[in-house]
């Protein structure tokens, strides 16, 4: 039977894409529990974070198994494999590729390890010095193969730092870690295991979530408090920037790698994380709503309705609606369940674009002045879709609000936007940009007002994606994005003949990164 490629998307028309999650990681220490089943359910609650591909791997303190599929979390698992997984730890992780292309080879958690012992190794973030981690991993292995993940086709960061976890066989997995993490740039949430203990680690700036957690039996970290408070955990604490946590029979142990410099992301709280994640002492909802109440001091219409386009808008609509005293409606309804398969849509089906997804509300619409709250514009063709199709069930004016500023500029820390050049905002005004997508008035709410609805300081939060200032300073040699590793130069990599230009082809065509990586902050 051929197995699924990955290629799970909520976008149905023709080469749209909104800005993509993240990745959701899990990690359980519970002596007694059934560890596979509840990381499948803390993974079910991530799901929104990553629709690629899910895996599980728990360890029974002698050995460590791994289970790993494309698909969502409900396709990959069956009471079958999860009841075949025993054990006292267990990590989880559910997937949207970063670095490294959507491919079971790239699926996780990866392995490595030696005839002392495996790790195996869960990541959310993007690490942005890929090309120094892969020098380091040839440096190694002057002399000798290069075995697991990275010799099975992986080409994610995380292989490279599960290979670099596991090459001295000599050194603990703390000791390995507590050396290797510093070196590390850019983004990371790691979950980590050996056969007997679970670490979690989070990198200096804290870009992303990471919260700690309290079972009855045990220990569990997640992305999000939400997966913690799924499966009966409570929230004891977020992981801190710049910490490594060991849990084992003797307890947890917290270890300091790095000084915290926290700049989390604060398009987590515009649409990553789940309504309900509670991030920084800040409920995502509360943020959101206060997004939809700023919006609508900001940027005022004379209107009958307020509606959000679903999931993400609605409660930024919600607080636009309390604000203005213009009545909340529903105005979409959503198909929960489109681009959750593998079976392509047909041309015919294609032309009807976001119909599949999205359907107005006519009785709802028709003959009213409406107000659409979106969380944000990438290329634009959604929103154009979304108002042509609110002209068509009758409405009479549509004005289009948006609960964060333009998205001019790519995240490289763990989001996959599309690239400067296709973001629709770069080379438009406003003005312009409301002539695109047809509307008859467009706001974004401001920076400052986005941010204090986060109740965060704005010195702890990178908006990089909206202002081009990148907290963690990327590579000068433009050796980044997602398939650095996949359209490495092989000049770069040590033990080849350094005499021969691996940069061309044949046919002399470079092999230099494409797309999004390097191309996207040199091309306007």
């Amino acid at each position: 039977m051929a197995r699924g490629d990955g290629k799970l998307t909520h976008d149905l028309i023709p080469g749209e894409k909104g800005p993509q999650d993240a990745c959701g990681v899990f990690g359980v220490w519970a002596p007694g529990e059934d560890v596979a089943k509840l990381t499948y359910f803390g993974l079910y609650a991530l799901q929104h974070r990553g629709q690629e591909s899910a895996g599980i791997a728990t360890s029974d303190g002698h050995s460590i198994l791994v289970y790993k599929d494309m698909g969502l979390v409900s396709q990959v698992f069956d009471e079958s494999a999860l009841g075949s997984m025993k054990g006292h730890l267990a990590i989880g992780h559910t997937r949207y590729s970063t670095t490294g292309g959507s491919t079971w080879e790239n699926a996780q958690p990866t392995l490595g390890g030696s005839d002392q012992g495996t790790v195996a190794l869960a990541h959310n973030g993007n690490l942005i010095n890929t090309v120094e981690l892969r020098e380091m991993v040839d440096e190694l292995h002057i002399g000798r193969e290069i075995r697991g993940e990275l010799a099975r086709g992986n080409t994610s960061d995380t292989a490279l730092v599960t290979t670099l976890l596991a090459a001295d066989p000599d050194r603990s997995l703390e000791d390995a870690a507590m050396e290797l993490l510093p070196k590390l740039r850019g983004a990371f949430c790691f979950v980590f295991m050996n056969e007997r203990t679970l670490y979690a680690a989070r990198d200096a700036y804290g870009v992303r979530p990471l919260a700690l957690g309290r079972l009855e039996r045990g220990w569990v970290v997640a992305s999000e408090t939400a997966a913690l408070q799924t499966i009966g955990a409570s929230v004891i604490r977020e992981v801190e920037p710049g910490e490594l946590i060991a849990i084992d029979e003797n307890g947890l142990r917290s270890h300091k790698f790095a000084q915290p410099t926290p700049k989390g992301c604060v398009f987590e709280y515009v649409y990553l994380a789940r309504p309900d994640a509670v991030i920084r002492g800040r409920v995502v909802h509360e943020a959101r709503v206060e997004m939809g109440r700023e919006l609508a001091r900001e940027h005022p219409v004379d209107a009958d309705l307020v509606i959000g386009v679903p999931e993400s808008g609605v409660p930024a609509a919600t607080g636009y609606a309390q604000e203005s005293g213009i009545p909340f409606g529903q105005g979409f309804v959503k198909n929960a369940y489109v681009g959750r398969t593998f079976i392509q849509p047909s041309q015919t089906l294609r032309q009807l674009g976001i119909r599949l997804k999205l359907n107005p509300l006519e009785h709802t619409i028709r003959g009213k002045r409406v107000v659409v709250i979106d969380d944000s514009i990438v290329r634009g063709n959604t929103q154009r879709a979304q108002v042509r199709m609110l002209r068509e069930a009758g409405a009479l004016e549509v004005h289009v609000r948006i609960s964060s500023p333009p998205v001019r500029w790519p995240c490289f820390y763990g989001i996959d936007f599309a690239t400067r050049a296709e973001l629709i905002a770069n080379g438009l005004g406003v003005e312009e940009i409301r002539a695109s997508i047809g509307a008859d008035s467009l706001g974004y709410i401001s920076e400052e007002g986005m941010i204090a609805a986060t109740e965060q300081p704005a010195s702890q939060l990178c908006s990089a994606c909206f202002t081009g200032e990148y907290p963690i300073t990327l590579p000068e040699d433009g050796l980044i994005g997602k398939h650095v590793l996949e359209t490495l130069p092989i000049e770069v990599r040590t033990g080849h003949d350094q005499s021969i230009d691996y940069t061309v082809d044949a046919d002399g065509v470079g092999l230099g990164v494409s797309g999004g990586g390097e191309g996207a902050l040199l091309h306007p």
